[in-house]
């Protein structure tokens, strides 16, 4: 029961404060991640040392700080961590950014907006191209910035209390701003950040199938499931895409299509299915994501109570 309090509890902090705007602790290890991405060779052997170094010793770390303490005051720290290490708050107000400039003719602001968002160039988008990438990237690191979040908590707290829980959370936390920093396929990051990228798609493999299910569950089943089946393998992310298109289907809308990345123009396949976005997708792909989320309570307090 400890355990989905804790869940509950995060999920209520993050809700209620967002993240911190002062002393966040990713804040202090994405400096030291860039330390060492200045320093550093741009070899695999190297990126690889580097994401060992940033992972495991602040997972450990966390892990046997909160091992030591009484199992209250373990799981009071435990919900202090899954806020700082959960996303949705932010995620929600960077993707509402974007539809607010949108509905107010700000296409300008939009883009930088959006740009905060994604990866792609977003200079010359245009209105309908600003909207799909803001829901892209809303399924996506839903995908990856929440939901497998809440996995790794809950699986580490199931399996060995409130340090397990924190060590995975702070774990999960780590290696997906690495992949975030590091796991593009530019020149700079093809070798340097390849043990990032692997680690990041091993991490979230089981996580992205879920939160591809549970859009089927709180949306149109039929069409997410389709739609997760003959499409997902198109798209380059091993984990993005069951979410993304899952997601798109249980919302019955058209995401992707071309884009520029880095100055590069991709030809990327578009899917979903249905109507292309339009105002108020947003708000109902929110909707959406917060319905999964209860439906993951739900399971982790079963899960809770069935494993004591």
């Amino acid at each position: 029961m400890e355990l989905t309090l804790a869940v509950v509890a995060g999920l209520a902090l993050d809700a209620l404060l967002g993240e911190p705007r002062a002393g966040h602790p990713l804040v202090g290890f994405g400096r030291l991640a860039t330390a060492l991405d200045r320093r550093l060779p741009r070899r695999r052997w190297a990126g690889a040392l580097a994401w060992l170094v940033l992972v495991v010793p602040p997972a450990a770390a966390a892990g046997m700080a909160v091992w030591a303490l009484a199992p209250l005051a373990g799981w009071l720290v435990a919900t202090v961590v899954l806020w700082l290490c959960i996303a949705w708050h932010s995620l929600k107000a960077h993707t509402r950014a974007v539809e607010t400039a949108l509905a107010a003719g700000d296409v300008a602001g939009a883009r930088r907006a959006v740009a905060c968002l994604v990866s792609r160039d977003t200079a010359c988008m245009d209105v309908a191209a600003v909207r799909r990438a803001a829901l892209e990237s809303l399924l996506e690191n839903a995908g990856d910035g929440v939901h497998a979040t809440l996995f790794w908590f809950a699986a580490g707290g199931l399996a060995a209390g409130p340090g397990g829980a924190v060590a995975a959370a702070v774990a999960h936390r780590a290696i997906n701003t690495l992949d975030a920093m590091w796991g593009y396929r530019t020149p700079r990051y093809r070798r340097f950040g390849w043990a990032a990228a692997r680690a990041d798609d091993l991490a979230n493999w089981p996580s992205a199938r879920l939160t591809a299910l549970s859009f089927a569950l709180v949306g149109n089943a039929g069409r997410a499931l389709r739609c997760w089946r003959q499409q997902a393998r198109a798209l380059a992310s091993p984990n993005a895409g069951p979410v993304m298109c899952a997601g798109a289907g249980a919302l019955g809308l058209r995401l992707g299509g071309a884009a520029f990345y880095h100055g590069v123009y991709q030809q990327r396949p578009v899917f979903g299915c249905g109507a292309f976005a339009a105002g108020g997708d947003i708000e109902r792909a929110i909707a959406m994501i917060a319905r999964t989320l209860v439906v993951w309570i739900a399971a982790i307090l079963l899960l809770d109570a069935l494993w004591r």
